[in-house]
């Protein structure tokens, strides 16, 4: 019972005090404020805001940070949302305090760290890589962490935000180290995937996630930059004259392709005009042939009709051969003259000779014509009897 209420007493003690000491901090946070800048920049647990005078990013990145003002023991203290409280005992790590009402045993407990929970974004400074083809690029960028166990973070490295800026510097001068100008230049994504993955490797013992790392500018040296602004030129150039080349080629097909099909074309109608007037005279000929046979038939049937069909068919050739023999001189300067020219009536006779003799070859070709014929027909009729009587002896033979 002493010893609980030694214990009663002490904590009372320690209620009772809790307020003068958070009152006494509040007066040393307004005298430092108060204070010139070199002892508030000096001063430990100071933070820097805004453009206030602090340290280059340079010493920043170089040198590790000194650590924050911790909250001091009140028996009761109340842990702000996505923060975690490192709570050593007696020098030896204790408890990790969760966001919300949390009760410290005075003199014994003690916050040794905070780490916060939220997403940071850290700027990368600007530092010089070497490709694989000894190109020297200045580069920056942006790390983004999260804290995901507090105790690897308080207790696996000294300063966590030190450390894995320091890592993020020298992964990605191994990374650069391993691609090209142009690789570089061209997959950046890639080059910020591989770091983000090395990074987690490395710091997965100080309990810090890396999310994201993003490279913000990438800047080669002066001379590679008009070297690489020549040689797009010159692609551009390049892409240029190969592109007119291809319609100069592409027209020179076009005007061919419709000269040979203009050609074509012309050739078609003159053979459609070649065949045309060939059918047409074709056509002709024939309709002509047609109706000489109809007249010469007509002419056949009335002297073979008529009594004296034929002696007015041998007038008729006789004048024909008078007209024809009166126009010779009328169309060549060379008259062939028979030797009998005032004897008209030996021309009319030979004349009619002619004709007698045309005609009695006519008869003599038709009666042949007829003959052969008969001959067929009469052929005919025997082939026919003689296959009917095989037929018959046949059927016989059956029988």
């Amino acid at each position: 019972m002493s010893l609980l209420a030694t214990s009663s007493s002490r904590l009372l003690a320690g209620a009772r005090t809790a307020p003068r000491l958070v009152a006494a901090a509040a007066t040393a946070s307004q005298r430092l404020l108060h204070t010139s800048p070199t002892m508030r920049n000096n001063a430990p647990g100071y933070k820097r805001h805004g453009n206030r005078p602090g340290p280059t990013t340079a010493a920043y990145s170089t040198l590790p940070r000194k650590n924050k003002s911790l909250p001091a023991n009140t028996v009761i203290k109340f842990v702000p949302q996505q923060e975690a409280w490192v709570v050593e005992r007696m020098g030896r790590f204790s408890r990790i305090l969760e966001p919300g009402l949390a009760i410290l045993v005075p003199l014994l407990d003690r916050i040794s760290y905070t780490q916060s929970l939220k997403e940071v974004a850290v700027e990368i400074p600007t530092q010089s890589a070497i490709t694989m083809d000894n190109v020297t690029l200045e580069l920056d960028g942006v790390l983004y962490y999260r804290v995901v166990d507090p105790y690897k973070a308080s207790y696996g490295v000294a300063d966590a935000e030190f450390s894995i800026m320091q890592l993020a510097q020298t992964t990605m001068r191994a990374e650069i180290g391993q691609m090209t100008l142009d690789t570089t230049l061209a997959e950046r994504n890639t080059l910020n995937h591989n770091i983000v993955q090395a990074i987690n490797h490395a710091s997965e013992s100080w309990g810090i996630a890396c999310l994201r790392y993003e490279i913000r500018d990438i800047h080669p040296p002066v001379k590679v930059v008009e070297a690489m602004h020549s040689q797009v030129s010159a692609e551009r150039s390049k892409r240029a004259q190969i592109l007119e080349s291809e319609g100069a080629r592409q027209s020179a097909i076009n005007v061919a392709e419709g000269s040979k099909q203009a050609q074509i074309l012309a050739s078609e109608a003159v053979k459609m005009e070649q065949i045309n007037r060939a059918m047409g005279e074709a056509e002709a000929i024939r309709q002509t042939a047609y109706a000489e046979a109809a007249a010469i038939e007509k002419v056949a049937k009335a002297i073979s009709d008529s009594e004296a069909g034929e002696l007015a068919a041998g007038l008729h050739v006789a004048q024909q051969y008078v007209e024809a023999f009166g126009n010779i001189a009328k169309e060549s300067n060379t008259i062939v003259v028979p030797a009998s020219t005032n004897d008209v009536a030996g021309m009319v006779s030979q004349a009619m000779a002619v004709f007698s003799s045309v005609s009695a070859n006519q008869k003599r070709a038709a009666a042949s014509l007829q003959r052969e014929k008969k001959s067929e027909a009469s052929a005919g009729k025997i082939e026919n009897g003689l296959e009917g009587a095989g037929g018959f002896g046949s059927e016989q033979l059956n029988h």
